[in-house]
């Protein structure tokens, strides 16, 4: 009979533009996750390079992988050697001229359990993703991935906004939606819009959570940015966290310290909590179908 209970991590980081380094912090930094009891662990988004989008720069394609190669070898042997499930978001090469911001799902027996490629892309002042990224509708999709410890979702920062995102996710059987990040402030908006911009990010989330009945896990960078002459960079705030299917917080991280949270999934708490809020059984799908409309014309 599966585990009813399984333990989540999410790990936040400061990261650099030296992908050896990366890898090997990244690499140490889940290993500490799973002596501390994690058995399913995700790390930030494009783990292995600062955040390159803050400028469209043709000389950052050279920072991306062809599929199975680094990333996958090492964290598929990682994920063998400690019988963990490891979320690995990177840059993927999927041919020339196409590129995405993707994640592998690495099982326990370091076998893929998925593939997830980010289906929403920003393009918004230091974060031009559009540059880079090709969006995967008909493709990939959303999707949850059994694994030897549960059955999980992984989105990607920007999708992170939308509801439609998590809700088809978690209609798949999703009992956690992961959400590897990389997202910040702009150093001047900071002291005006700050306060605000941080809590729509974890409101939004924590919506989603309540509104499917899932666990909900992001997993944030940390660190000012600046690698470009003439700007102010990117200051990522880090506060990771991770929340159960009511929104209620298990565990948040600091804005500015390298951490890793750590939080049980019971399956029978989910359970119960969707028995007393039934939403899925109320949706009414016979009168969704504008959904899928970019607008409906009054």
């Amino acid at each position: 009979m599966p585990n009813r209970t399984y333990k989540i991590a999410v790990i936040q980081l400061n990261l650099n533009d030296i992908a050896e380094n990366n890898l090997k912090k990244c690499l140490s930094w889940v290993k500490d996750a799973a002596k501390q009891g994690a058995e399913v662990i995700s790390l930030p988004e494009l783990y292995s390079s600062h955040y390159f989008c803050q400028s469209e720069d043709t000389d950052n394609f050279s920072l991306a992988e062809e599929l199975y190669s680094t990333s996958f070898i090492a964290f598929s042997a990682l994920a063998k050697e400690l019988g963990v499930v490891i979320v690995v978001p990177f840059f993927e090469k999927r041919m020339a001229g196409i590129y995405h911001n993707s994640a592998y799902i690495i099982d326990t027996d370091g076998s893929e359990a998925g593939l997830y490629r980010k289906m929403h892309i920003p393009d918004d002042p230091h974060f031009y993703e559009k540059f880079y990224f090709t969006p995967t509708p008909g493709d990939i999709g959303f999707k949850a991935f059994p694994t030897k410890k549960g059955k999980i979702g992984t989105l990607i920062c920007w999708d992170q906004w939308f509801p439609e995102a998590a809700r088809l996710t978690a209609l798949q059987g999703a009992e956690v939606l992961f959400y590897p990040t990389a997202i910040g402030w702009h150093p001047r908006e900071k002291e005006e819009f700050g306060v605000n911009q941080h809590g729509a990010w974890m409101n939004v989330m924590k919506g989603h959570a309540v509104a499917n009945g899932v666990y909900v896990a992001a997993a944030n960078r940390i660190g000012l940015e600046k690698y470009l002459p003439n700007t102010e960079g990117i200051q990522f705030w880090g506060s990771s966290f991770i929340v159960g299917p009511q929104g209620e917080i298990l565990a948040q991280a600091s804005h500015d310290k390298e951490e890793i949270l750590i939080a049980e999934v019971n399956l029978d708490l989910q359970e119960n909590v969707r028995q007393n809020w039934p939403f899925f059984r109320d949706r009414r799908i016979e009168s969704y179908g504008e959904i899928t409309k970019r607008a409906i014309d009054k």
